[in-house]
C-alpha cells in the first residue's frame, strides 16, 4: 500500500511505499511558528521508501537547526517534509491525501505548548522528547 500526500496548490507531491514508524503531534515553538498551529503532526519514515513523485523543483529548503532541513513549497508555502543530512526522515501528516493506517501516538515538547491551547485526548505527554526518542 503506498500513502501519497502533495502541498496544497498540488505542484509538489510525494509517495511513501512503506509505513510510518511512528506519528506524533510536536508542541514545540519551532513547529508552531512553521506551521502556523498549536502543533504540528509529523510522521517519522524510512527515508528509502519516500520518492517525491511532481514538483520536487518547486521546494525550498530552510535550515532550522545544523543538519536540519524543513521544506515547504514555494508556490504555497505547505510545510511538506522534514530532512535530516540530506534524506527525508519525517513527512507532515497534514500533506497526507491517503489514510496513513496509524494514527497519533503521543505529543512532544508540551512543556513549551501555546499557552492558549489545551490538550485534551488521552495520548501520553512528554515536557521534551520521549526517553526512546532523545537525539
Amino acid at each position: 500500500m503506498a500513502i501519497s500526500g502533495s502541498c496544497l496548490c498540488g505542484a509538489a507531491s510525494y509517495e511513501i511505499t512503506g509505513t510510518f514508524k511512528l506519528i506524533g503531534n510536536c508542541h514545540c515553538s519551532m513547529c508552531r511558528k512553521s506551521h502556523g498551529a498549536a502543533f504540528a503532526t509529523w510522521g517519522i519514515i524510512n527515508p528509502d521508501q519516500f520518492m517525491w513523485t511532481s514538483g520536487e523543483e518547486f521546494l525550498q529548503r530552510y535550515e532550522s537547526s545544523p543538519g536540519t532541513q524543513k521544506c515547504f513549497c514555494r508556490k504555497c508555502g505547505s510545510p511538506l517534509v522534514s530532512m535530516h543530512s540530506g534524506t527525508v526522515s519525517e513527512v507532515v501528516v497534514g500533506t497526507l491525501d491517503t489514510d496513513p493506517g496509524t494514527r497519533p501516538r503521543e505529543h512532544i515538547f508540551v512543556g513549551s505548548k501555546a499557552t492558549w491551547h489545551e490538550i485534551t485526548d488521552a495520548l501520553p505527554q512528554f515536557e521534551e522528547w520521549p526517553p526512546e526518542t532523545e537525539p
